[in-house]
């Protein structure tokens, strides 16, 4: 079944493109909006709201949970990511004869396809409100040929092995010559505590984090489904 579904967006400065075709509005206008909703602190409030730098958007990106968080850490994580916008549009739809409406939480630009996320706690998916606001959301961004993804808790050790990298995303803290030296060593195979050593005359410190920083931009890789220690081997990337 088709929804048809129309699409605000908001600019800078709050000015306002109301409801537009969602099926036809550029996906530039899209990549470009401001987040739908603001937020404020407040004593008492029950979602952990704040904003967290991106390094792919090499500025900050808002989130309104820490599960949102945890979405925005993998977003960034990601390779294939390109550009990430937080709560990117209102989309509006009638079923049944009611009017609903839906803020997604994020679209990602990627390689392949635009993807627009929706996250959600496990616990909450089987409620029906829920439910039925996620199905028509689907329908009407797979209409136009993009993706949807409904995202919930990720594996714990996988999340804190990529927090602890995200400490290691500024690119401008590290020694571009400790990182030109790592790019001609021989580190294929080589545990985490070999591979800190490997240039003798640097600070192991300074290689040891130039090293979690190649980690992180995935130009080398290792297991992430385990703790992250010294015994870790290291892989390039091809």
């Amino acid at each position: 079944m088709d929804v048809a579904a129309t699409v605000s967006i908001r600019h800078q400065r709050g000015a306002l493109v109301e409801d537009q075709d969602w099926r036809t509005v550029p996906a530039d206008l899209l990549q470009s909006a401001c987040p739908w909703r603001t937020f404020r602190w407040h004593k008492g409030q029950k979602h952990y709201s704040g904003t967290y730098w991106s390094a792919t958007m090499r500025d900050h990106v808002i989130y309104e949970s820490r599960l949102e968080l945890s979405r925005l850490l993998f977003a960034d994580f990601d390779p294939a990511v390109r550009g990430i916008v937080a709560q990117p549009f209102l989309l509006k739809t009638v079923l049944e004869g009611k009017v609903r409406r839906h803020i997604p939480d994020y679209l990602l630009l990627t390689e392949q396809a635009p993807v627009v996320v929706d996250v959600k706690p496990l616990h909450r998916l089987s409620k029906p409100e829920v439910a039925i606001t996620f199905d028509w959301t689907r329908q009407a961004v797979e209409l136009r040929g993009w993706k949807y993804e409904v995202w919930s808790e990720p594996p714990a050790v996988e999340l804190e092995n990529i927090r602890f990298l995200a400490g290691y995303r500024r690119d401008w803290l590290f020694s571009p010559e400790i990182l030109e030296d790592l790019r001609g060593a021989e580190l294929d195979g080589v545990s985490l505590r070999q591979a800190a050593r490997c240039l003798p005359n640097r600070p192991e410190s300074q290689v040891r984090s130039a090293i979690h920083h190649l980690l992180w931009m995935q130009s080398l890789v290792t297991d992430l489904n385990r703790p992250l220690g010294p015994s870790h081997v290291l892989r390039w990337v091809a």
